[in-house]
């Protein structure tokens, strides 16, 4: 379990992270999102003990990461996978590892396998793809066997092979009652992958729940419909709770009405639909939602992109 109270972090005038609480419970994938410079990062050094805290506390197993007596056997950490001398071998760089805390030759050999890192076993890491570095990177968190893995965009390179690879490894990872904190920017793996959400913006927590509450607290249905006589439905359907936003490909999102409402709306002003579907919020809609006011870097959007009418 890791548990976070009132945790702080400055750096001269800036306020990384903001007094922020919350736990993450075993038996669970939670996800931990927020936007560039959101405190994430620094978060995850202050529970790893890289980072003192200003103020407040971060534990693993009810104790500070710096007083774990064998901290590889109770948290297993990837934050950087270029951490490793470029000029050993993989398995080398893995063997050194595991002799800081008694890790025999057997269970390198162990993790290498469950990571598909048997074939470059004796290739320098120097000469690895960024997808068989977050590999080496993961094989170095499971060396301990620990109860609790810490992971910072791991499928970042990864081929579809292994995307479904470390989805597959982290869910059973959390069947088995470890607890298991991911941060990633890839919604759709994290839709996928996490059980519990953590968000963060401007070193603040904005939403922590179960995946499907922050989404659904974050968000609303639409109804999106495709026609060619969209400025006459936009008349039918009229309302002051009733916004119209345009979509790229020419489609409308409705909210505030059912399919069914604007259906009828439709069929009274003789307009003709040629789709109809209620469309339900995402969780990339739910994330911009909560951190719209927390983006320390913002793109300006494409033209015409989300015109509301």
């Amino acid at each position: 379990m890791i548990r976070v109270r009132s945790l702080t972090k400055t750096y001269g005038r800036k306020v990384a992270v903001h007094g922020i609480d919350f736990t993450v419970e075993p038996g669970r994938v939670t996800g931990f999102l927020g936007p560039n410079g959101a405190g994430k990062s620094t978060t995850m050094r202050m529970i790893v003990g890289l980072d003192r805290p200003t103020s407040g506390t971060a534990e693993v197993n009810g104790r500070p990461y710096r007083e774990l007596p064998a901290p590889l056997r109770e948290v297993g950490v990837l934050l950087d996978a270029r951490a490793a001398h470029r000029r050993r071998t993989a398995y080398k760089h893995l063997l050194s590892i595991a002799a800081t805390h008694r890790i025999g030759a057997p269970r390198v050999r162990e993790v290498m396998g469950l990571t598909g890192l048997e074939a470059v076993a004796d290739k320098r890491v120097g000469g690895f793809s960024l997808g068989m570095g977050q590999r080496l990177g993961i094989a170095a968190a499971l060396l301990g066997d620990p109860q609790t893995i810490i992971l910072d965009e791991p499928v970042n390179g990864l081929d579809p092979e292994g995307i479904l690879w470390i989805r597959g490894l982290l869910r059973r990872l959390a069947a088995e009652g470890r607890t298991v904190l991911l941060s990633s920017h890839l919604m759709s793996e994290m839709t996928q992958t996490a059980d519990h959400l953590i968000v963060i913006g401007q070193g603040r927590i904005l939403a922590d729940g179960p995946m499907h509450e922050v989404v659904a607290g974050a968000t609303r249905s639409a109804v999106r419909v495709r026609t060619r006589d969209a400025d006459r439905l936009i008349t039918a359907i009229a309302a002051p709770e009733v916004t119209v936003s345009t979509r790229p490909d020419g489609a409308l999102d409705i909210t505030s009405l059912t399919a069914e409402q604007v259906a009828d709306a439709a069929a009274a002003s003789g307009v003709v639909l040629y789709e109809i579907t209620t469309v339900a919020g995402s969780l990339e809609d739910a994330y911009l939602s909560l951190t719209a006011g927390a983006v320390e870097y913002r793109s300006a959007p494409a033209a015409g992109e989300g015109a509301v009418r």
